[in-house]
């Protein structure tokens, strides 16, 4: 999480990881605007580039060749990531509705979602057919296809594909090379790849010019692809096309690549479509109607400048997309933006080959290809390896010694009197900063002790909107005094023969999301509890939200607790006060209460000789957020991570429960060997530990060889020194991870081994899917060390 340098005064929110909101990202991150913030709601953390995809079906590139890092982009950006996809909006209010999420609120908002399958009516289609977008659900569904065909080329295949376009044709080309590949490996004969291509139209590739047109079905026929013109489909089914002239071809595999349209939600939201549903812009890029709504790239089509949804417009948007919502932010006059009339299209053929189209001319060569394989190259170079600013630290640097940005006040405000003296000398340039001295606090030194505190009126504010706005509230009778009743301190209820359990943790968010940052905090607080074999009662918050406008903090803070009460609603958990300051970066925790009976508690020194030990969670966030903070770790690292984080313990707890578990803890920041050590010296017992049994998520040992882990881990180290055979595991790859600090980690329990397979079989059922035995429990042995490891 990024700190906030400026007090948040304006949200830019971006909706769509398109490439013009790509490009823009990359621009703000170069040339960030002090005060605003900037956020990213997009469905996937990965986004493909349209002018590599081919070639990616074709087996010429990679996943990460051809997709942009939205997740490394945003946070090079200083952006909020919201991983989600959007449903609505309500101008009136500027708040962007979303699948997942809360209402988002913006003050200016970008939409650059691309296109989404058109409607189809035709019987069937929607079943049996696997449209070309979203991108992300059709390279799936591809890489299915190939992985079954390649352990089983033996058997034939059929495939057809709807859309005799540019995307239909090469998109026949490039699965044919694929697959054919494939076939040359085993030495199988290309007649048992059929590929059928059908188009209701006389020629092909109709908006391209006759020489191609013509060129590429020759190319088609040519190579064994069976070309159906003037052919319409009537109707898919599972294992076949048919079409209105009675043509019917049996297909093992059918693909839709027919006209794209927008999603029903744009024009619902009263912004001004055009016929097909797509945002009207002006030369501007924004709204008709709407001067704080923008939008471009295929979701957008221009009144004065229609062009074809083609990515190559997408891209030249960037710039200019990037330089008015500066302007609209800074209160500038915008620019106006002629995109140019023609354009090089450059069509790959699937073998090594390319043909160029621009007006009436064609051309094809292998020569175009490595030109185009150039400039895509060079593109995708651009977001994957992103400059190193100046002005921009990386977290750890930013927060790495208080004492240094907090020693001497007068270095940090360069001069308390000159920042005072003058209110034109405070802000320089009003519309430079984008603070307006209406909206900025009088004050630009903000108070410490409880003038610290967020004001009475807006905790109302957040309270009262979270009461109607989420369905996520818990009233107990246990209960007594609480934040329907506010007065100076809660007041709960123990029933009689029960204990109360209490814990406490807060830290600095590590993800750029107030609201899954709230989930992933709740849960980590909540795990002691359900580690202890008692069941949550209530929750009192801490909170640090980053300085910002008032409206703002509001919104940062219904955000985060939006995401607390989600979890606590899960756990029948009440949330009945709590503590809220501002401050340089956004922190999280609560001071969790549990109910229990004495004797059913779960303790660390219950672990016994002849038990096993179940994990029920990877390890490497530490690690792994360690990278992020330098750009090193790829989003669907983090996304893994992420999913990890927000898997709640509780279920987990109860099924130890269950199958009679005697001790337990949950796996935080002491790393699995520090809470490991503490439950052996509690019971006075030694450990065989399983090194290559562990659970590891995606990535976290790439990132270990890079030599990335937490600051933490070096005082985890430590417990090293009760390894007993440490010269034999201390250079394993995995070993690193026994110190990984853990946020939101699994549970650690202690299990007889004649219940350990049911009891494992019974976690992964309810979704704790790496759950693993990991090690056992035996007789400790005077002077020797308790922690033996296996060697790998």
């Amino acid at each position: 999480m990024q700190q906030a340098t400026h007090p948040i005064v304006k949200d830019l929110v971006l909706v769509g990881g398109g490439h013009t909101h790509a490009i823009a990202l990359r621009m703000f991150g170069m040339k960030p605007l002090p005060g605003i913030r900037l956020t990213l709601i997009t469905d996937t953390s990965h986004t493909p580039y349209s002018g590599m995809l081919p070639g990616h079906v074709a087996g010429f590139y990679d996943f990460d060749d051809c997709h942009i890092d939205l997740r490394r982009l945003a946070q090079f950006a200083q952006a909020q990531l919201y991983l989600d996809r959007a449903v609505g909006l309500d101008l009136e209010n500027k708040k962007v509705i979303c699948a997942n999420h809360p209402p988002v609120a913006y003050d200016v908002l970008s939409i650059d979602i691309g296109s989404t399958p058109a409607a189809v009516d035709v019987p069937g289609a929607a079943e049996y057919a696997i449209p070309a977008k979203p991108v992300p659900q059709f390279l799936s569904k591809w890489n299915q296809l190939v992985e079954e065909f390649a352990q089983n080329p033996q058997k034939p295949i059929r495939i057809g594909i709807v859309g005799g376009g540019a995307g239909g044709v090469e998109l026949a080309m490039t699965m044919q090379r694929r697959l054919l590949q494939i076939l040359q490996q085993v030495q199988l004969p290309q007649e048992r790849l059929q590929i059928h291509l059908f188009h209701r139209g006389t020629e092909l590739m109709s908006s391209h010019n006759r020489w191609v047109r013509r060129h590429l079905h020759s190319l088609l026929i040519n190579r064994g692809i069976q070309v159906h013109l003037e052919e319409t489909v009537s109707e898919v089914l599972p294992d076949k096309i048919r079409c209105e002239s009675g043509l019917t071809v049996e297909c093992d595999y059918r693909f839709w690549v027919t006209q794209a349209s927008a999603p029903q939600w744009i024009e619902e939201s009263g912004l001004k479509t055009d016929l097909e549903g797509f945002i009207l812009v002006k030369e501007t890029l924004q709204s008709l109607y709407h001067p704080d709504v923008f939008a471009a790239g295929d979701i957008a089509t221009m009144v004065d400048h229609p062009r074809p949804k083609a990515g190559v417009f997408a891209v030249r948007q960037g710039k200019p997309l990037f330089e008015n919502l500066r302007r609209v932010l800074l209160e500038k006059p915008l620019q106006a933006y002629k995109p140019q009339k023609l354009y090089l299209g450059l069509i790959g053929t699937g073998d090594g080959k390319a043909i160029a189209s621009w007006g009436p001319f064609g051309w094809q060569s292998s020569i175009l290809w490595h030109w185009k394989d150039q400039i895509d190259r060079k593109f995708m170079n651009r977001f994957s390896n992103l400059p190193q600013m100046s002005g921009v630290k990386s977290q750890e640097q930013q927060t790495t010694n208080n004492k240094q940005q907090t020693t001497n006040n007068k270095q940090q405000t360069t001069n308390n009197k000159q920042q005072t003296t003058n209110n034109k000398q405070q802000t320089t340039n009003n519309k430079q900063q984008t603070t307006n001295n209406k909206q900025q606090t009088t004050n630009n030194m903000p108070c410490a002790g409880c003038g610290s505190k967020v004001g009475s009126t807006t905790l109302e504010r957040v309270l009262q909107r979270l009461q109607l706005q989420t369905q996520s509230w818990v009233e107990r009778d246990d209960i007594l005094v609480g934040l329907g009743t506010p007065d100076d301190a809660a007041v709960v209820q123990v029933p009689a023969g029960q204990v109360m359990v209490q814990t406490i943790d807060y830290f600095r968010s590590l993800i750029n999301d107030p609201y899954i940052f709230g989930k992933i905090s709740t849960n980590h607080c909540l795990s002691d509890i359900f580690a202890m074999g008692a069941t949550p009662q209530s929750a009192l918050a801490i909170v640090t939200v980053p300085y910002a406008q008032e409206a703002k903090v509001e919104e940062t803070l219904y955000q985060l607790l939006s995401g607390a009460l989600n979890v606590l609603y899960q756990a029948q958990a009440s949330l009945i006060g709590g503590h809220t300051t501002e401050g340089t970066e956004l922190a999280f925790g609560l001071s969790c209460n549990g109910l229990a009976t004495p004797d059913k508690l779960l303790r660390k020194s219950g672990m016994k000789p002849g038990q096993v030990l179940i994990l029920t969670k990877p390890l490497g966030t530490g690690t792994l957020f360690a990278a992020d903070m330098r750009y090193q770790a790829k989003g669907r690292w983090i996304d893994e991570a992420v999913h990890s984080m927000l898997l709640s313990n509780q279920e987990a707890a109860k099924t130890f429960v269950e199958y009679g578990a005697t001790a337990c803890t949950d796996v935080t920041g002491f790393g699995l060997l520090g809470h490991l050590l503490e439950m052996v010296k509690a019971s006075s017992v030694a450990i065989e530990l399983d090194l290559e049994a562990i659970p590891v998520l995606e990535g976290a040992l790439q990132t270990l060889q890079m030599g990335i882990t937490s600051s933490l881990e070096p005082q985890n180290l430590r417990a090293s020194y009760y390894i007993s055979n440490l010269s034999e595991v201390s250079t394993a790859h995995q070993y690193p991870l026994l110190f990984d600090p853990q946020t939101a980690g699994g549970l650690l329990a202690a299990i007889s081994s004649e219940q350990a397979d049911l009891c494992l079989a019974a976690l992964k059922a309810l979704g704790y899917a790496h759950s693993r035995i990991v090690g056992r429990v035996i007789p400790a042995v005077e002077g020797v060390k308790p922690i033996a490891i296996a060697p790998i």
